[in-house]
């Protein structure tokens, strides 16, 4: 019989600074790994990992304590997670992690475009913290330590980090995102695709403190969820302006297109109107959120009881960091026989950094950038055994791996789209970031 993972519950009623005790969390020694994640107003914290799942070429790496396993990936990889969660030797999990673009290669069968990166990495936690500004609930199987972790939220200082210095995204590896544009219309003109949305990565030349680059950010930027996260050897922190999929336990399941996109300045109302103006009244910008929207209503339909997909929102504007994005909001009801796996599979990747049809879109980007995303346009997400999956776009964020810290930022090129274009819409995008970026000396420079 399963056991309960989360035996141990603690309630604090108390005002708390969510994002600042989330940092100090994540600053502790306490755990290897961590996973950050904002939704509707509630921080969650979920440290360490009770259990594993690790996916990459070879297989499904499974870990639960001292058990360790190998799993062969089947047609169907969200399947074959749904499957291994089935089996969990808990029966209250809370998963939490990520999924990079590139398992959607895996996804589709397109496993040749596959390299040797990790494509998922998920873990159940050994404590989950979640905070909002007035109640804080700490799950776990420790009594002790979760008393502990109750004073090092409760003490969370509420503004300790420095001033950031931000980086300059316009120049750097410009000429050939222009090429890979012009080669994209090319393509669309040529009838291979009618979408596609291709990226460029920004390096970043000092070590940035990711933590205090989070709390910074987020005090800039509006997005639908942040997060900041530690699994292996990768560490990011972003602001995502919309999410991929969204299933209620009830089965609801909504998704949020983002498409069309202007330059967003909080301090000058009658530029950000103007520029408004001309982003509803731009026929490329329409017809590209208009296919989007319609892709998603496509997608949710194969998972969803007939008759219950609609568009509930079409065409709104909303303002997400240094961009204002025209937004609509997709719903339906899951089916019988279908989960939340299920519209993971059906809407991942978001057509909003892939394309039109997706599999034509996947082999664009794989053509055009010169490297595997990652998580880049991936999903950061949470999912549990009641049913509940959340999963967020991986756009306006800052990643870190073996040294070497970077930007990415993509736009959605359509018949008629033009290389300069899209080009400053990187550089609109990245900014919401660019700006916000804190060195690691200022950080230690502050502590001392």
């Amino acid at each position: 019989m399963a056991q309960r993972q989360y035996p141990h519950e603690l309630r604090i009623h108390t005002a708390v600074d969510p994002p600042a005790a989330a940092a100090c969390l994540a600053r502790s020694a306490t755990f290897g790994s961590f996973v950050v994640y904002e939704r509707h107003g509630v921080w969650t914290f979920a440290g360490g990992a009770a259990g594993e799942v690790i996916l990459d070429r070879a297989g499904f790496r499974v870990r639960w304590g001292a058990y360790e396993r190998l799993l062969p990936v089947g047609h169907d990889p969200s399947r074959d997670l749904a499957k291994i969660m089935a089996d969990a030797p808990v029966e209250d999990w809370s998963l939490y992690g990520w999924a990079g673009f590139e398992f959607a290669y895996a996804q589709a069968g397109m496993r040749d475009l596959l390299d040797d990166g990790t494509l998922l990495h998920m873990v159940v936690p050994q404590v989950e913290i979640k905070m909002s500004a007035n109640h804080v609930v700490l799950r776990g199987s420790d009594h002790r330590l979760l008393q502990i972790l109750a004073d090092v939220v409760q003490n969370a200082p509420a503004d300790p980090y420095p001033e950031p210095s931000p980086v300059s995204v316009e120049e750097i590896g410009a000429d050939a995102y222009r090429e890979a544009v012009a080669s994209v219309v090319r393509d669309i003109d040529d009838g291979k695709l009618r979408k596609a949305i291709v990226s460029r990565t920004v390096p970043v030349a000092f070590d940035v403190d990711l933590v205090a680059t989070y709390l910074v950010g987020r005090r800039h930027n509006t997005p639908s969820r942040s997060f900041l996260l530690r699994l292996g050897e990768l560490t990011a922190a972003g602001f995502s302006p919309e999410t991929v999929v969204e299933v209620d336990p009830d089965g609801a399941v909504r998704s949020h297109p983002l498409a069309g996109t202007r330059a967003f300045f909080p301090l000058d109302r009658a530029r950000t109107a103007r520029l408004r103006a001309d982003l509803l009244g731009d026929p490329k910008e329409v017809f590209e959120h208009a296919i989007s929207v319609q892709l998603a209503c496509e997608e949710l339909a194969r998972i969803c009881a007939p008759g219950s997909v609609r568009v509930e929102e079409f065409m709104n504007v909303l303002e997400r960091g240094s961009v204002q994005h025209l937004a609509s909001a997709v719903g339906g009801r899951l089916a019988v026989g279908m989960d939340s796996w299920d519209a993971f599979a059906a809407l991942f990747p978001a057509v909003t950094a892939s394309g039109i049809p997706k599999r034509a879109a996947f082999e664009a980007i794989h053509r055009y950038e010169p490297g595997p995303r990652g998580l880049y346009s991936g999903t950061v997400l949470t999912a549990d055994a009641r049913g509940g999956l959340d999963a967020a776009l991986v756009l306006r964020t800052v990643f870190q791996r073996e040294g070497r810290t970077w930007l990415q930022a993509g736009a959605g090129i359509v018949a008629g789209s033009t290389p300069d274009r899209e080009l400053e819409e990187t550089c609109e995008k990245m900014r919401s970031v660019a700006r916000f970026l804190v060195p690691e000396s200022a950080t230690a420079m502050a502590a001392g």
